[in-house]
């Protein structure tokens, strides 16, 4: 099991296991929230909110919900748009503590230019 939380503690992310890697993208959004994805199925995911749920970020074809917490900005996650077939959680590894993700390696992805993982 792997926890996550924003740095006020509203937002808590808890998943069944340890991610076997996280995802540095190079997108748009993604640069410019500095966030290392670690993705699970939403079966696999619980999030709790302690005083106020997160808000979320849609643009372009609107498939992914960035959300933030509504307190101190962290971004948490993002999730499928109920449009989308495939469902999925990414959960901000920023968010774990670092010791815990240490050892995990980092997939490098061009969300740019060309939809292919650059260190593999």
């Amino acid at each position: 099991m792997i926890q996550a939380e924003c740095h006020c503690g509203n937002v808590k992310l808890t998943a069944n296991y340890m991610p076997a890697s996280v995802t540095s993208c190079n997108c748009s959004i993604c640069n410019r929230l500095g966030a290392l994805w670690a993705y699970y199925e939403p079966e696999c995911v619980e999030i709790e909110f302690r005083e106020s749920p997160t808000l979320a970020y849609t643009w372009g074809d609107r498939d992914i919900e960035f959300h933030h917490c509504t307190i101190c900005g962290c971004a948490t996650h993002y999730q499928s748009a109920e449009k989308c077939k495939d469902k999925r959680v990414a959960i901000n590894a920023c968010m774990m503590e670092p010791a815990s993700i240490a050892h995990i390696p980092v997939r490098e992805f061009d969300g740019a230019v060309s939809w292919k993982y650059l260190n593999e």
